[in-house]
Formats: structure tokens, C-alpha cells, sequence
């Protein structure tokens, strides 16, 4: 591979890409439009895939797998100076920069400005990490295999009554940020936290110094999981996480060297966006895609992707197990107008972190919309596998007939366009699985439709009860996103778009209570309704970001609001990075040993306000 990159840089590569539209985070995008921030992508396939095919390519061009390898430095220079700097003599720079970004799958000089070598407040020692068990930590998404979400009191070290009392602590400043998707990790008295701009930090918990950072391939938008890792020299444990390459890492917990690299799918859409789920020697790691964002685009050879599960061990990173979403490849099935072969089925991308139901040897994940028609019976659906084998031990659907592209709508019925445009319901949260009272568990579901269901794990996810929370049809925006929480006997989410808490039984589905919650104002910025990421539960509280920037705690017992903290300003931070908070929408916070750590920034696919920063509370 490295060869084939030298030979690349040294003239054997030809761009065929043209003048690029400029991406736009902020700009107000028109019905049925791609976000803008996805012109970059339509632009290299509309312009640069003519020759960089995928899996092949023309003449002496490279495909395009080989330039997602190349670092966006290297793009760049090829692009200003290198053999194709007289293909691109018509982009602009910030065309090239951008472009650079795209295949590098990281901003231009985010090496140096990430390292931590040039940061402040370096911390004075490195002593030895603890066992992650055996102190108060929030280790991974979940919090624990069973992705409760739940923190107990002993844990937590915040009472409800201490909540009103919250104030920032320390602010550390992600350098190139835009957005907050790697939530934050505590274990033994350190946050290991990830970011979009490819690094991965360890910090100390109570004053925010920096212990070290590792730098994977591209960015990391996934809470990172701590677990023991045999037979890697002086290593004793080890942070796994994932990138947007589909890369699995095991990088060493005291130390940030790497363990481990190994790529998870090779298809070149896919990511993994959740965190692995560690569990008895072994990572669980769930791959999601991208390319309904390109398939709208009559010469994107549409569809391959399809989700998938992997097993991976711990201690190695080989492969156990690999079961996809929708077990039958992609075949070719016709060409469209402008002679491009199509394919499929494809879809069925895994968002949330697995479950794993240690008592029933199951490893639980929800899967999202398809891509092509007709949609596959395994996509907006929640599926069992054997922890062992990954046989499939069975599947349970909400909504069918989910064929979902980028940029279709009422208004744009293009050829690419399904038919029957579903309305991209995903399981994007992950599945809860709680003990009742009766001594029976439930495996609680919910979906962007706003369907909230309680499945019977003892009966192959039988529904046991169903709760539905739209009063009227969400978009594809979705009604629940990225999860709720659940204490001893309630489950607990936001509401996207409309905004609002809901609190229901955990045995029955009733509703306990709703809460709605307006959106506060920013200056210069549009009204951002809703709450689309994952709540956050200790005893007598749950926590709630929101797309206006607003951190907000509510009572666990009727959901009067207990705490409420504007996170969209400046800050000073101990890095000395420059940062300012911005909406939350995916990750929620994470709260260990009396801290309450929030990330702020999102932008997503609804224009959210970036941000890069992390922050930490303490009680006065």
C-alpha cells in the first residue's frame, strides 16, 4: 500500500476533478436539497469518479479506495503543486482544501494542531491506571452492556438536590472541531474523549490536563470503550474505538500507543459511528454507511452497502464473527439512463451501540432504512445474535417497506429516487435491557417514528407492549434518535423537532409524564426545537441536551425542570485551545465520581450550531 501511494504522488495519479461547489455548514438549504455540506461528495462523483472508479479504475488513476488512504496533507500538495495540480487549475483553494478533507477524511493540519505537544497544561505524571472497575466511571455508551444509560448514586456522586448547584469546572478545547460526536468516557479517574478531527485524548478527570493523545486515520465520532487487553507487552488496558473508515482500534490506555488496527468493512462508505460494546474478551463493534447520501447522483453506482455486526478479539483484533444486516450480496440489477450499473439489496446500517444479553448469550442491534428497493425484511428493525457464532436468533420489524434516499421528496421524484419513498425510520438508538420487578427483563426499543416498544426477550422479542409518542407523522428528521435511559422502573426520552421529555413504565409503557420544552434563542440563529440526543439518568434526575446548546436536568419523579445551562458561548479553556459551545444532537453527557462531563457542537443533517467544546461540572 505504501508503494502504490508513493507511486500516486509521483505523477502515476490524474484528477479529473473540476471547479467544486463550496460546502456551506451554515446555509439555508432548499426543499428536498442535500445538505450542503455534501457537495464535495456529489462533486467528486459527478466529477472525479469518471476516472477514479471504485474498485477500478482508468488509465493510470488511482480508485478511489486507495485515495481515502492518502493523508488530506498529501491530496492537497497533489492537487497545488503535484501531478494534478493542472486538472485542478480550475478549483479554487478552499475547492482543494476541501476536497483534500473529503478523501483525507480529516481537515488539513490537524496532525499539528491536535498534537498535544502543542497544548498547555500537560499533566505533571502518568501513573498507573486502576482497574476501571473498581472506582466510579461511565465506561462506553451505555454505561454497562446493558446500555441503561443509568448511573447509580454511589456512582454518580451527585445527589438531585445537588443538580441545581452545577457549575463549570474546567473547559478543554478540541483543536479543528466542529462537532461534539465522541462522547466522554470516565474510567479511574480519567475522560478519555474522541474527536471529529481524528484524535483521541486522555485526560485527568478533576483538572482537565492533558495525558496524552494518538492521532487514528480519520475522525472519531464514537464514545471510546476501556477494557483489560493479554499479550501486548506492558499493557493492561486498552481504549477501543472506532473511525470514519471503518477502522476498530485497541490503543493502550495508560500510554496512547497502539495495540491494534483492523478494518471492520471495506467497503469505502462505510463508518463505524457507535461505540464497540467490550464484553468478556471481546468487541462488538456495529458498521454503518453512507451511501444513500450519494445515490441520488445518476452516476453513483448504487447500492452495495448493507450493514453488519462484527466480533472482533480483544486482545488481537481478529475476526470472530461477521453477520450482515441483509445476509445476500448486492447483485447487479439493471442500468439507469445514464448507463450506470445499480445494485442491490443494500441498507440496513447499524447506528447504536450493541446490547449484549450476557443471560441469554444475545448480542441485540437496531438497524436502519434500505436504500434500494424492495427494502429488506431486516431493515427499521432490532435483531438477536448468538454471542458465539452470530447465528441470527431472530428479528423483529416496525416499519417495512423503508426505501430511503438523500435529497428524494415530493419535489424530486428523479430516476434514482425509490418509488415509494419511505420515511427513514431507523433504529438508531440502542436497545435497553432492564430487569422488571416480576424478576423478568424487557429489551426496550424506540425508533425515529416515535414508536417506543418493550420487547420480551424470553420469546424472540415478542412486543409485549407498544407505546407511540407522534401526534403527527415525523419527517425523517425522526422523533426519537439516539436514545433514552432507563432507572429501576422508568425509560426516559427526548423528543426531537417538537421538544419535550417523556418518562414511561418500564413494564407497561404507559406514559408517567411529558414535559415540553421551548427552545431558547440564540442571537443570529434560527429557533432549533427538539431533542435528538441520548438522555442521561441518575437517581432523581435526567439529563438532556437539546438543539438550542441548552443542557437541561428534569425530575425523575414528574419533570419539573431542575437545572438549565446555556452552552453556546466562549470559554477559557485549560488546553488553551480556543472553543465555544454549539447544539448537542447525538452523544449524551456522562456523569462519575460527583463530575457531570458535556460535550457541545453539532451540526448533523438539520444545520445545528458547531462547537468544540468539552466541559465539566461540579457541584459548589
Amino acid at each position: 500500500m505504501k508503494r502504490s501511494i508513493r507511486a500516486l504522488l509521483g505523477g502515476a495519479l490524474i484528477l479529473c476533478c473540476m471547479a467544486a461547489p463550496r460546502a456551506r455548514a451554515q446555509q439555508k438549504e432548499e426543499p428536498d436539497k442535500p445538505p450542503a455540506g455534501l457537495a464535495i461528495q456529489f462533486t467528486y462523483v459527478s466529477k472525479c469518479m469518471t476516472c477514479h472508479a471504485m474498485g477500478g479504475s482508468i488509465g493510470s488513476a488511482a480508485p478511489r479506495e486507495t485515495l481515502m488512504n492518502l493523508t488530506p496533507e498529501a491530496v492537497y500538495a497533489a492537487l497545488t503543486t503535484g501531478s494534478m495540480a493542472a486538472q485542478s487549475k480550475d478549483m479554487s483553494d478552499q475547492d482543494k482544501r476541501t476536497m483534500a478533507a473529503f478523501l483525507g477524511g480529516r481537515a488539513l493540519g490537524s496532525t499539528e494542531a491536535g498534537d498535544p505537544k502543542n497544548m498547555m497544561n500537560h499533566c505533571a505524571s502518568n501513573p498507573p491506571l486502576g482497574d476501571p472497575d473498581a472506582t466510579a466511571g461511565w465506561n462506553g455508551w451505555g454505561n454497562g452492556v446493558g446500555n441503561t444509560r443509568f448511573q447509580s448514586a454511589s456512582a454518580a456522586g451527585i445527589s438531585a438536590e445537588q443538580v441545581p448547584r452545577l457549575k463549570l469546572k474546567w473547559a478543554f478545547g478540541l483543536p479543528n472541531g466542529l462537532q461534539n460526536y465522541g462522547q466522554p468516557t470516565v474510567v479511574s479517574g480519567r475522560v478519555f474523549v474522541a474527536s471529529d478531527d481524528s484524535y483521541i485524548y486522555s485526560l485527568d478527570a478533576a483538572t482537565g490536563c492533558v495525558y496524552w493523545g494518538f492521532q487514528a486515520q480519520t475522525g472519531v465520532r464514537n464514545a471510546i470503550a476501556i477494557g483489560p487487553v493479554k499479550g501486548q507487552g506492558a499493557a493492561k488496558y486498552a481504549a477501543y474505538f472506532g473511525d470514519d473508515r471503518a477502522n476498530v482500534y485497541a490503543v493502550n490506555a495508560q500510554t496512547g500507543e497502539l495495540l491494534w488496527k483492523v478494518q471492520a468493512d471495506d467497503l469505502i462508505s462505510s463508518h463505524i459511528t457507535a461505540a464497540p460494546t467490550v464484553y468478556s474478551g471481546r468487541l462488538y463493534v456495529g458498521v454503518s454507511g453512507g451511501e444513500e447520501a450519494l445515490s441520488i447522483d445518476l452516476r453513483y453506482p448504487c447500492c452495495r452497502f448493507r450493514g453488519s455486526v462484527v466480533a472482533l478479539d480483544a486482545n488481537t483484533g481478529k475476526q470472530i464473527w461477521k453477520q450482515y444486516v441483509i445476509p445476500q450480496p448486492a447483485k447487479a440489477t439493471k442500468k439507469n439512463s445514464a448507463g450506470t450499473q445499480l445494485y442491490g439489496p443494500a441498507g440496513g446500517a447499524v447506528w447504536g451501540s450493541p446490547t449484549v444479553d450476557a443471560k441469554r448469550h444475545a448480542v441485540y442491534v437496531g438497524t436502519g432504512d434500505a436504500y434500494t428497493e424492495p427494502a429488506a425484511k431486516t431493515t427499521d428493525s432490532f435483531m438477536a445474535y448468538d454471542m458465539d457464532s452470530g447465528k441470527l436468533l431472530w428479528t423483529f420489524q416496525d416499519t417495512k417497506n423503508d426505501a430511503w434516499m438523500l435529497g428524494c421528496g415530493p419535489t424530486n421524484t428523479a430516476e434514482p429516487c425509490p418509488k415509494i419513498l419511505g420515511p427513514d425510520w431507523d433504529y438508531a438508538a440502542s436497545g435497553i435491557l432492564r430487569d422488571l420487578p416480576n424478576g423478568r427483563q424487557i429489551l426496550v426499543v424506540a425508533a425515529k417514528s416515535g414508536n417506543v416498544f418493550g420487547l420480551d426477550p424470553d420469546k424472540k422479542g415478542a412486543p409485549v407492549w407498544k407505546t407511540a409518542l407522534a401526534e403527527k407523522k415525523p419527517g425523517a428528521a425522526g422523533l426519537i434518535v439516539f436514545g433514552g435511559s432507563a432507572d429501576e422502573g422508568t425509560a426516559y426520552y427526548g423528543l426531537n423537532l417538537v421538544g419535550g421529555m417523556v418518562a414511561l413504565n418500564l413494564g407497561t409503557g404507559e406514559r408517567k409524564w411529558y414535559t415540553a420544552v421551548t427552545p431558547e434563542e440564540t442571537p443570529g440563529q434560527p429557533p432549533r426545537p427538539g431533542q435528538s440526543a441520548a438522555t442521561t439518568t441518575i437517581p432523581g434526575v435526567v439529563f438532556s441536551g437539546a438543539w438550542d446548546g441548552r443542557m437541561r436536568a428534569f425530575s425523575t419523579a414528574d419533570g419539573h425542570l431542575l437545572w438549565d445551562y446555556n452552552t453556546v458561548q466562549e470559554y477559557p479553556t485549560v488546553n488553551g485551545v480556543p472553543a465555544k459551545g454549539g447544539s448537542m444532537g447525538a452523544p449524551g453527557p456522562t456523569v462519575a465520581g460527583g463530575m457531570l462531563f458535556v460535550g457541545t457542537g453539532y451540526v448533523g443533517v438539520m444545520g445545528g450550531m458547531p462547537g468544540n467544546a468539552l466541559l465539566a461540572f461540579a457541584p459548589e
